[in-house]
């Protein structure tokens, strides 16, 4: 994503961090999910499978542990770091949410003048529209 375009979205140059995060995270609950199904499987071959799956998604993590670390995106080793970064990812998010929701205010004002705008612009009276209700 171009820099204008993560400044329109109110993200600056957190978004390759919010991406890899987020795929972080989602690589950890597949994890989670393929060691269980794991352990539940009843056949040698869905095992094999499984197993290879879960390999394959601990690498993945590596990977995207790396590339993280190398971005000064996590630190695994230091906690005040990563907390420092954890803090700022969330302020970053309750500000995207609260620039969404003054968007909306704004929006569902104009949506409501506009309609009020056509309504009054047909010139039908209450009582004609009244059979309606």
């Amino acid at each position: 994503m171009n820099q204008f375009m993560q400044n329109m979205a109110g993200m600056g140059g957190m978004t390759n961090q919010v991406i890899a995060t987020d795929f972080l995270f989602a690589t950890k609950s597949d994890i989670k999910m393929l060691a269980m199904a794991i352990a539940e499987s009843s056949t040698p071959e869905v095992r094999e499978t499984l197993t290879q799956y879960l390999n394959d998604s601990i690498d993945k993590h590596q990977r995207i542990t790396d590339y993280m670390v190398s971005n000064g995106f996590y630190y695994p080793n230091d906690l005040g770091k990563q907390l420092s970064i954890d803090l700022q990812a969330a302020q970053t998010a309750t500000n995207l949410g609260q620039n969404q929701n003054q968007n909306q205010g704004q929006n569902q004002g104009q949506n409501q003048n506009q309609g009020q705008n056509q309504y009054q612009g047909q010139g039908q009276t209450d009582d004609q529209l009244n059979f309606m209700q």
